[in-house]
């Protein structure tokens, strides 16, 4: 039998040779994911989750939209033994799908008085146009709607699972805030963290353009003479080599107080960096932009970081 890695490096390595049908008229995605599938009629958008559900039958299909990082963690999970007793594997499998080949799970589940019947499918994206992707896509279906929402009817909606490349529109209404301007950076991430990553440049590779990062964050100072180390802590911890502080100072962006920091370090090639971090607060929360560009464009660059920071509002 093969392992579940082994079966994940074939699927890699037949990924350019498959034809994989498109995904068709009737695949949903909930907003902001890039994860979608055609629902089983009687299944709608839900509101409370990113998903589908059936209110009446008190089914749902729930879908994680994850960073391909986490798909070994979730290997291991779905494979290992069930620490609930009340957890009765029915099957494992490979399983392959509109995108790829991904592992269905289908167990039993006691919950109270009674008998749930779930799947659990996991796959990672084996695509060029949808880099670092991992799915877990858990269905849900009472012993009661079992008739209706039968093995037939959730595997086939399982196997419509389509990928695309990443929202950003939609992403970004999610947002808590609003990029009024771009200063004519690019917009290539949004994490639901609540944050964006922008770039000045041809290729999405932050390595060799010029950037920003604006984030929203908890668990702001609440006395004013903590705000400057609050804020020199956040940039120290910053993934930049040889990162040093040249200035900091104490200003204000509109009406709220704010924390600019200017500072230097180096690039991947060894090549100076310049580095500005505003931080703006109110409230409990913060308002984080970091603008990050070669040395030797920060002129230009300092007044396109500074049109982005006053473009920003809360929605």
């Amino acid at each position: 039998m093969l392992r579940p890695r082994t079966i994940v490096l074939i699927a890699s390595f037949l990924a350019a040779f498959i034809c994989i049908a498109p995904a068709g008229a009737d695949t949903l995605y909930p907003k902001g994911l890039r994860v979608g599938l055609s629902p089983p009629a009687g299944m709608t958008a839900s509101a409370r989750f990113s998903g589908f559900e059936d209110v009446d039958h008190k089914a749902s299909i729930k879908i994680l939209d994850l960073p391909a990082a986490a798909y070994e963690s979730l290997e291991k999970g779905a494979f290992a033994p069930p620490k609930d007793s009340k957890v009765k594997i029915k099957s494992r499998e490979s399983f392959p799908f509109n995108s790829g080949i991904g592992f269905l799970i289908g167990f039993d589940q006691e919950m109270g008085s009674t008998t749930v019947h779930r799947w659990l499918m996991i796959a990672k994206s084996m695509s060029r146009s949808v880099p670092n992707l991992a799915t877990l896509i858990d269905v849900e279906v009472p012993d009661a709607a079992h008739s209706v929402y039968s093995d037939a009817v959730v595997r086939a909606a399982l196997r419509s699972v389509t990928f695309r490349p990443p929202p950003i529109a939609e992403q970004l209404s999610l947002m808590p805030f609003k990029l009024g301007q771009l200063a004519d950076f690019r917009v290539i991430r949004v994490l639901p963290t609540g944050a964006a990553i922008l770039i000045d440049g041809p290729s999405d590779d932050v390595s060799r353009n010029p950037y920003m990062i604006v984030a929203v964050g908890e668990g702001a100072p609440q006395k004013a003479s903590d705000r400057a180390e609050f804020s020199r802590q956040l940039l120290l911890r910053s993934p930049l080599a040889d990162l040093s502080l040249t200035s900091m100072e104490t200003i204000r962006i509109h009406s709220f107080p704010a924390i600019e920091i200017r500072a230097q370090a180096k690039g991947a090639d060894g090549d100076p960096l310049s580095v500005v971090q505003w931080v703006r607060f109110g409230g409990t929360g913060f308002l984080r932009v970091v603008g990050v560009t070669p040395k030797d464009k920060w002129n230009a660059l300092f007044p396109r970081f500074r049109t982005v920071r006053d473009g920003i509002s809360s929605r």
